[in-house]
């Protein structure tokens, strides 16, 4: 497993975020399963509001994240949920990317929330992965009532911990499986291609 690339992306801007402090203990047992594992933080990419008249490569950060990513066996997302969605940082990003990026691609979903469990935010993130042909694992970690979640930088149910780093060994795992067929969705979203 040692040639396996898992990458984390995360969705929040937030200096004190619940997203990467579960999307780091996700790597972390990705790296413990014998990937390279790495996180990709949003805060420290330049990427402009999507624009689908201009060229990738000349839209800041875009086309360095999207090689980052082709890079990697398997994708980890985490995102907060806005709005009963997921952040629009990780959407800027996914915008930018395409089959190329995503299509055979083994990934993750991880969704932190300040309330209820994050469920729309999965689902939406499920959706978009798959009209991308990515490989989905069904296994999902949830992160609810996240002022409450950690202690002194640890998850406070080791339950939840336990879920998360699931996800991570998961990534492993999984980074090499034969993908489902081509979906519906993948033949309606024009916009993926050549990105």
């Amino acid at each position: 497993m040692a040639d396996v690339t898992v990458v984390g992306i995360c969705g929040s801007l937030r200096e004190e975020s619940v997203t990467r402090v579960a999307l780091e203990r996700a790597l972390e047992a990705a790296d413990r399963s014998g990937a390279n594992a790495e996180l990709l933080d949003l805060r420290e990419y330049d990427l402009p509001p999507f624009d689908p008249d201009r060229e990738r490569d000349a839209a800041g950060d875009a086309e360095a994240l999207a090689a980052r990513l082709r890079s990697a066996d398997a994708v980890i997302l985490g995102s907060p949920m806005y709005h009963g969605s997921y952040a629009s940082p990780l959407k800027t990003a996914l915008d930018y990317c395409g089959f190329e990026e995503f299509e055979e691609t083994t990934v993750g979903l991880l969704a932190v929330s300040g309330g209820a469990f994050p469920v729309t935010a999965l689902e939406h993130l499920r959706s978009v992965c798959r009209s991308l042909n990515a490989w989905v694992i069904p296994h999902q970690a949830a992160v609810a009532n996240s002022n409450s979640a950690l202690e002194d930088g640890s998850f406070a149910d080791p339950s939840l911990e336990d879920r998360i780093a699931t996800l991570g060994r998961q990534a492993v795992q999984y980074a090499a499986i034969e993908p489902d067929p081509d979906s519906f969705e993948s033949d309606q979203n024009v916009g993926a291609a050549g990105k």
